[in-house]
């Protein structure tokens, strides 16, 4: 079930909210559990068994993990958890990927396995895994069944994160306060996100359909496609972040932050302190750091960001050009930890122009289909191959979504939560927002749900990851 769908809208949430808050406080987990199941199992019911299967493995070994963390067997059950976890994700995720390149250095025929890849696995594997080590660490175990499922299985953010780590929200399971407050928060995060999606993610993807359809490619129009794209995957799972931290708030979670306007960074080193930041903190404090982190030496760190980005790269998907994605981002962090972070900070316009170029090529890297692919997108945006430097296709799509680009690029910025800002700072503006915003948030959703009428399948982009 998608959130941008007529069903999840106006029948879906509506009635799971009803019984949400007409039950009383202890049974609010269960309805929320069994509102996940549905959600998930909408779309792929046979998958809600293996998703069960993951939630009793990492229930059982938490129990037994808290029991003896304190003795050598508490390490090696936390690492017989992290392990069964992980087998999963590998034999799902990415056993046609090891076949195939196995056959491909063998010469052998082993018939690919040809699994469908179960939505959110990704997502749902990482948050068991941080709860057993939370637990080694010292994090009470849940002891009830219920409570850890629904924060494993919590529709908000089962699908596509944020990854939502177990110490974060473990009191808010057992204990959370709901108000009116925080009710009209959720909805107008969910509302804001929903748009993003919408009004600019799926125009912007749009295009990008286009451009890889185009028997007319120029110069400009790979540099259009380069941008569409880089704005296309910020608005489409910033959108979902927003939505599933809104939809949290509505049900009492405070669930943190995932993205903090990551194209106005200055250097690669901040711009993944700003995008996709419960992913990059996972890894940080259950990987690099466990692995050593800076403590031995540089020579060791630079080997430890390497693998971590080599990992970051995987998780993304199994394929060549996500390693390669990891591994671009892992030689941009250490040129910059070397040699580069000091020299970007004398001047914040060429600063700001080398991220963004270089963030824009990695989601060309990202968005191929293979590594072959990539290199010819990139050598395009350098006209390579004797393609012409403009278009007359390159210059209608331009002319014909430059209204879309133009509100993608300032709303990637914040200037209009600034401006808001100001003008709720002040006492007769605050008072107009304040009337404003319900009838604002409702056209808006009026206008959404005219598009989600008229409109087709519009998937998240890391429903695949």
């Amino acid at each position: 079930m998608l959130f941008s769908s007529i069903t999840f809208l106006y029948y879906f949430l509506p009635l799971t909210a009803a019984i949400y808050f007409a039950v009383p406080k202890g049974f609010k987990n269960a309805v929320l559990l069994l509102a996940s199941f549905v959600f998930y199992g909408w779309g792929e019911p046979k998958y809600v068994v293996l998703m069960g299967l993951s939630i009793l493995s990492g229930y059982g070994f938490g129990l037994l993990v808290e029991k003896y963390r304190q003795k050598r067997a508490g390490k090696i059950l936390c690492t017989c958890s992290v392990c069964m976890s992980l087998s999963f994700l590998l034999y799902f995720k990415y056993a046609d990927f090891f076949i195939w390149n196995f056959n491909k250095a063998t010469g052998m025929e082993i018939p690919l396995l040809r699994i469908a890849l179960p939505i959110g696995i990704s997502f749902y594997t990482f948050q068991i895994i941080s709860y057993t080590v939370d637990v080694y660490r010292g994090e009470a175990a849940q002891r009830k069944l219920i409570h850890l499922a629904a924060y494993i299985a919590m529709f908000p953010q089962l699908i596509a994160g944020p990854i939502v780590r177990y110490s974060d929200i473990a009191r808010q399971l057992a204990d959370r306060k709901h108000s009116w407050e925080g009710i009209a928060y959720g909805v107008r995060r969910f509302v804001i996100g929903l748009a993003k999606k919408i009004l600019i993610a799926n125009q912007l993807g749009e295009l990008c359909g286009i451009f890889r359809g185009s028997g007319e490619k120029s110069v400009l129009f790979y540099w259009i496609y380069g941008v569409s794209f880089a704005l296309h995957i910020y608005f489409d799972f910033s959108g979902y972040s927003d939505m599933a931290i809104g939809l949290g708030r509505v049900f009492g979670f405070r669930f943190l932050e995932n993205f903090n306007y990551p194209y106005i960074s200055v250097s690669i080193t901040e711009f993944w302190r700003r995008w996709h930041i419960s992913l990059g903190t996972w890894f940080r404090d259950y990987v690099y750091i466990p692995m050593g982190g800076n403590r031995k030496g540089r020579i060791r760190q630079l080997f430890h960001i390497l693998v971590v980005w080599m990992l970051t790269g995987f998780w993304h998907g199994a394929a060549w050009n996500f390693i390669f994605w990891g591994l671009y981002f892992a030689v941009l962090l250490t040129v910059e930890k070397i040699w580069l972070l000091k020299r970007l900070e004398k001047s914040r316009i060429f600063s700001h122009i080398y991220t963004l170029f270089l963030v824009m090529i990695s989601f060309v890297i990202f968005n191929a289909e293979d590594l072959g692919q990539a290199f010819s997108d990139i050598a395009g945006l350098f006209g390579a191959g004797g393609i012409p430097l403009v278009s007359v296709e390159a210059v209608y799509y331009l002319r014909s979504f430059g209204i879309v680009l133009l509100a993608g690029g300032i709303g990637a910025t914040p200037a209009v939560g600034s401006l808001f800002g100001k003008i709720s700072g002040n006492p007769t503006g605050g008072r107009v927002l304040n009337l404003m915003e319900p009838v604002v948030l409702a056209g808006l959703l009026l206008v959404m749900t005219a598009y989600l009428v008229d409109g087709s399948f519009n998937p998240f982009l890391y429903f695949r990851f």
